[in-house]
């Protein structure tokens, strides 16, 4: 018996070095395939920059990817959600071919102007790597799961240089309000190699300016929670769940709103290009375009320029418009970076009103935001503390938990399940995917 059990045991440890060997090698080989996306996406940004006249050519770009997608792409046009779903109900698992899609049609958005972000890409990278090498190994259901979780965990953390939070991320966006820990071992050990990759290849992080690290006592301590500016974060964080809630429904219902306008899918992009188009002369410049993380510009309206001094009263409404726009026309990308945008935009008009250091509240509004959109409270705060420093963590605690609490039951992730509801009127809706639970309000799954 105890030589049966002695064999049963050796068998395991085989089995889970075998396991471990195959998630380094996918860790490393998702850190590279994002380093390769985010050193394209510098170029083009670079190369957009340099040459304006490339925005004439966003509504014919998005009718090209369209078109692509349409052709061979149709199985899996539903991106990170798809990913999300294969994950809760294994089924025909996730294509290779998601991966160079959505890298090329992400690359070729930001080359010509479209407002999307980045970890959607990276997610999805990820994921369809993840699926191809359980197919490759053979794995088995249980060990898929595992592994995909691992892909969405690596490709977060690479692409934002955030290890730590792309492990708890790829946990918590599973299921809202509940948390699977089984899986957090391999999810950080993927996530951490796969940024230690991404940064062997030579690829750098944007950093932020937050000079605020507490507050300054009479004695010449340093308080890093001070009650009173606790509560107006938290004020502030009812608005960053607001901002989060209201981006999330434009793009869903903006969304269904143009099916129903064009029902050829790969029309749609070309019309979120002359929207976008329309909108710069509008607004007369081109601060709105891209990712946002720095102006185009000196002066502009950029993530990076939200910490400083000058307010900038309008952004956070023009970056909404500029965002939802293409999103909810089929471009593809993400909507992390511009969600980061909103947050920070946000944060810097409410500063001098609720007399919050502007730095901080840009930096607090940075996270919050993209924890009410993405449900996901605890990851964003390890990502505050990531990019920021662990000084201020009560007021990123403060500012995500909040903003969760104050966006709904809604978000970017239609396929998220509800796991605990965020109030007790919730209850009807416990163990529905957010896709389901949105049905009652808009008579469609969309």
């Amino acid at each position: 018996m105890r030589e049966v059990q002695n064999q049963s045991m050796f068998s395991r440890i085989i089995e889970l070095l075998w396991l471990s060997g195959i998630l380094v090698l996918l860790s490393v080989c998702i850190g590279s395939a994002c380093a390769l996306f985010l050193w394209l996406l510098e170029r083009a940004t670079s190369f957009r920059i340099d040459h304006p006249a490339l925005l004439l050519g966003l509504p014919v770009a998005g009718m090209a990817v369209g078109l692509c997608y349409f052709w061979f792409g149709r199985d899996i046009e539903a991106g990170a959600n798809l990913i999300v779903d294969e994950i809760h109900e294994p089924g025909a698992g996730v294509q290779l071919r998601m991966a160079p899609f959505v890298l090329i049609a992400t690359v070729v958005s930001h080359l010509f102007g479209a407002s999307v972000g980045r970890e959607g890409t990276a997610i999805q990278i990820g994921g369809s790597l993840a699926s191809a090498t359980a197919r490759l190994f053979r794995l088995r259901a249980p060990d898929t799961r595992v592994l995909l979780t691992c892909g969405i965990a690596a490709g977060f953390g690479a692409v934002f240089g955030t290890p730590i939070a792309g492990a708890v991320f790829a946990l918590e966006v599973l299921t809202l309000g509940r948390i699977d820990y089984r899986f957090l071992v391999p999810a950080a050990l993927s996530s951490i190699i796969a940024d230690w990759s991404c940064r062997a290849w030579g690829i750098h992080h944007a950093s932020y300016p937050l000079v605020f690290q507490g507050t300054l006592n009479a004695d010449g301590s340093v308080s890093h929670v001070e009650p009173g500016l606790v509560v107006r974060v938290a004020v502030a964080a009812v608005a960053f769940g607001l901002m989060s809630r209201i981006f999330a429904e434009g793009v869903h219902r903006l969304a269904a709103i143009m099916k129903r306008i064009c029902r050829t899918s790969w029309l749609r992009p070309a019309i979120g290009g002359i929207l976008t188009i329309l909108l710069v002369a509008l607004v007369g410049n081109r601060d709105y375009l891209g990712l946002g993380v720095f102006p185009p510009e000196p002066g502009g309206a950029s993530i990076v320029s939200f910490f400083g001094p000058v307010i900038y009263p309008w952004s956070w409404f023009w970056k909404l418009v500029f965002t939802v726009t293409v999103l909810a026309t089929g471009f593809k990308g993400g909507e992390v970076t511009p969600l980061f945008f909103l947050g920070a935009a946000t944060g810097n008009v409410l500063a001098p009103v609720l007399h919050v250091p502007v730095d901080l509240l840009a930096a607090v509004g940075f996270v919050a935001v993209f924890a009410g959109a993405a449900n996901t409270p605890l990851a964003c705060s390890l990502m505050g503390v990531e990019l920021f420093g662990g000084a201020d963590l009560v007021y990123f605690a403060t500012g995500c938990f909040v903003a969760y609490v104050c966006s709904g039951h809604t978000g970017i992730y239609l396929s998220q399940r509800i796991g605990m509801p965020k109030s007790r009127l919730g209850d009807a809706i416990c163990g529905m995917t957010l896709r389901q639970a949105r049905m009652p309000q808009t008579g469609k799954g969309n």
